[in-house]
């Protein structure tokens, strides 16, 4: 009969055990409980394998479910009586039958001052002993609508598989079983027993539990189908009928059903069998609620993160946590293991928390769910208060004002070393991250802009601390000045444009100058065209947007034409077939002005004569 129980059962746990389980209720309901947890999986969250020393861990030290051992949760535990006869005395009768099931009665005093008369709810939870039964007993005859309660606190959260009682009296026409889950704030029933339930409890008898209403209390009338005067049990199980109790590990409903801190039995009706109608004073005396065990067996709820329940420094009953996990009932991850969320562990996975990745510079994270999703459900970690001048999720990245030191592995405290750019020689107090370089104004170099570059020497201006050397000037020209007699020539640039130097170009266009870049001798500009005023004989060059314009480089030393970036110009001109490079020219015989938005008006008039043919008289004549 024990031999599947004990099969599943910790190695360290032998028979003794469970004849000592006798003692806590009767042969019969044991067996009942072996034979359960012989065919129904849903009894697996209450076995355990053959395990080394700490249960909750394999033998290469990999985290494992690990549940505490079952016990009677009420064994030794106090019970409240709402009604508890003998203070003030009185009087109780027994009832038995003889060869010819006639009733006899026999009276006695109930008295709580004397040891062998009084009957006390802690009989309840003693070891019961079959043979010299100690038994609670409620003052005689508490009827209808009075209850009688029985509250049990557990002092933790267990999972129940079953609750027991054995009565020394007669069963009560009606009773109902409620627990709560938060140390009695809130009761939720979870029984009810009657021979009539519609009438008692407002219920039906024959009502099925499905997966729809698995946390619904039943209530059965079956009970009360044979009816010992005496000694009679009432035991009720927890997962029995309920349809997800087979796959237990993935039903949170369930998990909550089961779950319990506190116990309450109300008695709402006796079982008088009409007697309520005899007036007899011995027999109102001969009813009452009588019990001499309260079991309530289950484990301590640890969701799969502990071994077994020890006790703390405030004498409360808490679990022995593992897994990186904390709580009275390993509920939640303990502080810096927040990298997955929390979960109940299962005989498939033991669901342990991680700890958070900070590269040992935070002592502080929180979990976020969303990053947790994007990584594949494998890393939900946020870093909090970085420390060490790091920062960033996983403190991996180091401050502003900071630069990485690759001499150091990222986990050392001095992993970010100061940036130290010279208040003077730098353009701020940031630099790369990555290579440590300052940022520094024109003329100064190093890591940290602490010196001049080679041609510059130091001055005393903060704002330019480093200004070019000046160069001794030689017996030949000059190469920063151009030379004066080649910038004697004829210069247009200055000069106004007429209807007849407008005819004798061969294009005129408004333009934004973009880029400048040398080519040997020539300078090349890149211009962006944005309107024609004179279509050139060259068809590629009459659309608008980027092209080039080329300038001499000795006449742009001279100031003839003057072009400066990012701003807009009339170029008008003449096509150079001795230039052979894509695009305009411009020289010291074009005319190159800065762009004055009076000038449309004008333009827009020498466009109207050249269409009438007055340009045809003038020609490309030279000047």
């Amino acid at each position: 009969m024990f031999s599947c129980f004990y099969k599943k059962s910790s190695k360290r746990t032998d028979m003794t055990r469970y004849m000592k389980m006798e003692s806590f209720f009767p042969l019969g309901l044991l067996y009942l409980i072996v034979s359960v947890s012989c065919n129904a999986s849903f009894l697996d969250i209450f076995t355990d394998n053959q395990i080394p020393d700490d249960p909750c861990y394999d033998e290469v030290d990999e985290p494992k479910r690990c549940i505490p051992d079952f016990i009677n949760a009420a064994f030794g535990k106090e019970v409240e009586a709402s009604s508890t006869c003998g203070n003030p005395p009185s009087r109780y009768c027994t009832s038995s039958s003889d060869l010819e099931d006639n009733i006899i009665r026999s009276c006695y005093i109930c008295d709580a001052n004397h040891n062998k008369r009084q009957h006390p709810s802690s009989y309840l939870t003693d070891l019961n002993n079959p043979n010299n039964l100690t038994c609670w007993m409620s003052e005689p005859f508490v009827q209808f609508p009075h209850n009688v309660t029985l509250k049990l606190s557990l002092g933790k959260k267990f999972e129940l598989t079953y609750v027991s009682l054995q009565f020394c009296s007669a069963k009560p026409d009606s009773m109902a079983i409620f627990k709560s889950m938060d140390y009695g704030k809130t009761w939720i029933p979870i029984q009810y027993y009657s021979s009539d339930c519609k009438k008692m409890y407002q219920k039906s008898s024959r009502a099925v539990v499905s997966k729809a209403n698995e946390q619904e209390a039943l209530c059965t009338e079956a009970y009360s189908s044979i009816d010992p005067l005496s000694g009679a049990r009432v035991a009720f199980s927890t997962l029995e009928g309920r349809p997800s109790a087979y796959d237990f590990d993935n039903s949170p409903v369930l998990q909550d059903w089961v779950t319990a801190t506190d116990i309450i039995i109300v008695f709402n009706k006796l079982n008088t069998y009409g007697d309520e109608r005899n007036q007899a004073v011995i027999a109102r005396e001969s009813y009452y609620y009588a019990l001499s065990d309260f079991a309530v067996g289950g484990r301590c709820k640890c969701n799969g993160h502990a071994s077994k329940c020890i006790t703390d420094r405030d004498g409360n009953l808490v679990c022995d946590c593992k897994h990186n996990t904390a709580g009275r009932d390993c509920e939640k991850c303990k502080p810096f293991h927040y990298d997955r969320p929390w979960a109940r562990a299962t005989a498939r996975q033991p669901n342990e928390c991680i700890a958070c990745n900070c590269n040992l510079h935070a002592k502080h994270c929180r979990f976020n769910m969303e990053l947790y999703e994007l990584s594949g459900y494998t890393s939900g970690g946020v870093c909090r208060k970085c420390r060490h001048q790091t920062e960033g999720r996983y403190c991996n990245h180091c401050k502003e004002g900071f630069y990485r030191d690759k001499r150091r592995d990222i986990t050392h405290r001095k992993a970010c070393k100061a940036c130290d750019c010279h208040p003077v020689g730098a353009l701020g107090k940031t630099c790369n991250a990555t290579t440590g370089q300052c940022p520094c104004k024109d003329g100064v170099i190093g890591l940290t802009c602490d010196r001049c570059a080679p041609g510059y020497q130091q001055s005393k201006s903060p704002i330019a601390p480093c200004i070019k050397i000046p160069q001794k000037p030689g017996p030949g020209p000059r190469p920063d000045k151009p030379d004066r007699g080649a910038c004697d020539n004829k210069c247009n640039n200055n000069k106004k444009l007429k209807l007849k130097k407008y005819c004798r170009r061969h294009f005129a266009v408004k333009a934004e100058v973009v880029a400048k870049q040398n080519v040997g001798e020539w300078v090349k500009f890149t211009v962006n065209i944005l309107s024609i005023y004179k279509k050139s004989p060259d068809k590629n060059l009459n659309r608008r947007g980027e092209t080039l314009l080329w300038v001499p480089k000795q006449d742009l030393r001279c100031k003839c034409p003057r072009i400066k970036l990012k701003e807009k110009y009339l170029i008008v001109g003449k096509l150079n077939p001795t230039v052979s490079r894509p695009g305009l020219v411009a020289d010291r015989r074009s005319i190159v002005r800065a762009w004055r938005t009076k000038w449309q008006r004008r333009l827009r008039k020498y466009m109207k004569a050249e269409a009438r043919g007055k340009c045809r008289r003038v020609g490309y004549d030279e000047d």
